[in-house]
């Protein structure tokens, strides 16, 4: 218990050089500011004590992501002893999985990354499981890679006309619209406008992806990565 109280204070200092608490109980998406992942973090290690698995995540999309399509197909992560991770990016990863000891050989570990991150996963793994790995090797393990990122990937899954549809529904189709028209972005491929406006803001992009995985998961949808790291634990 000390040995994993030590290695979650270590994350933390490291992320931010103080705990920053959080008793509220608040979902991480109602959670804003700039250290919304790292109060989410700090209430993921309070949980690592009785996890049996733990699911190492760049940050706050794509724990709600994660979390969003688990509830969506009638599983409570919780109740499971599932702790999604936000570990504040991929460049903690190492770090990460150091400052975890003992607790890294009981639990079954798994993570989703972008692709541009997928090297930074694939070598702190490697160097924690002691041997080289593919990328084959490592969604064996449970680690999956978002081809580009997360948001792209659930694009791409929707198709446009459910995105639009979406857009319409939250009274945001009209502001697309409008984005559509600005100089730098007319005439772009619908996708990449889309890929954009969704991103132009936090709280959109918290928004939209937890309907995007919403909405995949009711179509039968949810990314591979997404599906098979949810398969896996």
């Amino acid at each position: 218990m000390a040995v994993q109280r030590l290695a979650a204070s270590s994350i933390i200092d490291a992320m931010v050089g103080t705990d920053p608490g959080d008793s509220t109980g608040r979902r991480p998406d109602d959670l804003g500011g700039p250290d919304a992942t790292v109060r989410a973090t700090a209430r993921a290690l309070a949980k690592v004590d009785d996890a049996a698995s733990l699911v190492l995540v760049e940050g706050l999309l794509d724990e709600i992501a994660l979390r969003t399509a688990a509830e969506a197909r009638g599983r409570d992560l919780d109740a499971e002893r599932v702790v999604l991770v936000p570990i504040g990016g991929a460049h903690a990863i190492s770090r990460f999985l150091g400052d975890l000891g003992p607790l890294a050989t009981r639990v079954r570990l798994a993570g989703l990354c972008d692709l541009r991150e997928a090297e930074l996963f694939r070598r702190a793994v490697a160097a924690h499981v002691g041997s080289e790995l593919t990328r084959a090797d490592m969604e064996r393990l449970g680690f999956h890679v978002c081809d580009r990122d997360l948001e792209d990937e659930l694009i791409r899954a929707l198709g446009m006309e459910e995105v639009q549809a979406l857009f319409e529904a939250q009274g945001d189709l009209g502001l697309f619209h409008q984005f559509q028209s600005q100089p730098a972005w007319r005439g772009r491929p619908v996708q990449a406008q889309t890929y954009r406006f969704v991103r132009s803001s936090g709280s959109r992009n918290l928004r939209y992806t937890r309907l995007f995985v919403e909405a995949a998961v009711a179509l039968g949808r949810l990314p591979r990565p997404l599906d098979a790291l949810l398969t896996a634990v």
